[in-house]
C-alpha cells in the first residue's frame, strides 16, 4: 500500500486528534449503558441490565420506549416522504420550465435555508396555536418538512439539470404529458437524488431536538429526543439510563446511515446549475 504524502499525513493526524474526545465520548456512553458503575473509561462492577429496564417498563412516569419510540420513526419517514415528493416535483419544475421569477424564485430558496429554525421558534408557535395544531405530531411534521424543503428544492434541482432534453423532447413529441413525463422518466433517472434526500431528510428527522422539545408538551406524543432529555433532571440524573437511552436511540440512525452512506456522497454529485 503506498504511502500518503507528507501533507495527507497531517491532515490525517489532526483530525485524528481531533476525532479523540467524540470517539472518547461514545466509548464512555457504551461502558455506563452496559455496566453499572464506571470511574472513567474503566468499568468497576459487573455489566446489569439494571439501566435499560425502560424498554420494559416506564421509568419515573414516563411513557414505555414503544411510545416515542414509534412517533419518531413516524415523524422521520413522513417528513421524509413530504420533503423527497414536495422538493422533486419543485425542483423539475424549476429545471424544466421558464417562468417570471425564476432567478427571484431560486435565491429566495437560498435565503429560507439560512433561517435556522430556533430564529422562527415563536413565529411557529404562534401559527401552530392559531390553527390548532399545537401539541401534535402533524403540526411538528409539517414545520420540519417546511424547514427541510429549501435544501431539498436546491439538491433535487441539481440533479434534474444534468438530465437530457433531448429523451424528454423526444417523449413529449411522442405524446407523453409533463406529468407522464415526470413520474415514468424524470424521476427513476434522479433515483439516486432521490435516495439522498431521503436518507439525509431521514437522518435530520430522527435527530431533530429543538422543534419537538418545543412545541410538543403531552409525553405520549413525545420523540425520542425528548424522551431522553427527560431523564437529565436537575435534582438527580441516572447517567446509566441517560447513557442507555442514548445507545438506544442511537443505533437506527447508525444503522440507516451505514446502508444510505454511499446515496449521501450523491448529494455532492447532482451539481448545481443556475
Amino acid at each position: 500500500m503506498p504511502l500518503l504524502p507528507p501533507r495527507w499525513r497531517l491532515v490525517l493526524a489532526v483530525l485524528l486528534l481531533v476525532s479523540i474526545p467524540i470517539a472518547a465520548g461514545v466509548v464512555w456512553m457504551g461502558l455506563t449503558g452496559i455496566f453499572d458503575r464506571v470511574h472513567g473509561l474503566v468499568p468497576v462492577r459487573p455489566p446489569s441490565l439494571d439501566n435499560w429496564r425502560f424498554i420494559w417498563e416506564g421509568v419515573g412516569g414516563r411513557p414505555p420506549v414503544h411510545v416515542p419510540l414509534l412517533n419518531s420513526f413516524v415523524f422521520a419517514v413522513v417528513v421524509a416522504v413530504i420533503e423527497v415528493f414536495v422538493a422533486s416535483m419543485a425542483a423539475y419544475a424549476i429545471s424544466r420550465m421558464s417562468f417570471p421569477g425564476r432567478r427571484f424564485y431560486l435565491g429566495l430558496v437560498l435565503v429560507l435555508h439560512a433561517f435556522p429554525a430556533v430564529s422562527l421558534i415563536i413565529a411557529i408557535f404562534y401559527i401552530l396555536r392559531v390553527m390548532g395544531l399545537f401539541d401534535t405530531l402533524t403540526g411538528v411534521i409539517l414545520v420540519k418538512a417546511s424547514l427541510g424543503l429549501p435544501l431539498g428544492i436546491w439538491l433535487m434541482k441539481g440533479f434534474f439539470d444534468n438530465l437530457s432534453w433531448e429523451m424528454e423532447m423526444a417523449a413529449l413529441v411522442d405524446g407523453m404529458s409533463r406529468w407522464t413525463l415526470f413520474w415514468k422518466i424524470a424521476m427513476p433517472l434522479v433515483r439516486p437524488g432521490l435516495l439522498a434526500l431521503g436518507t439525509f431528510s431521514l437522518l435530520s428527522a430522527w435527530g431533530e431536538f429543538i422543534l419537538p422539545f418545543t412545541l410538543i408538551v403531552s409525553s405520549n406524543k413525545a420523540l425520542m429526543s425528548s424522551y431522553l432529555q427527560s431523564f437529565l433532571t436537575e435534582a438527580f440524573t441516572d447517567f446509566g439510563i441517560v447513557a442507555a437511552v442514548g445507545l438506544f436511540y442511537t443505533l437506527p440512525v447508525v444503522a440507516l446511515y451505514l446502508l444510505g452512506q454511499r446515496y449521501l456522497l450523491n448529494i455532492y454529485g447532482g451539481g448545481v446549475k443556475g
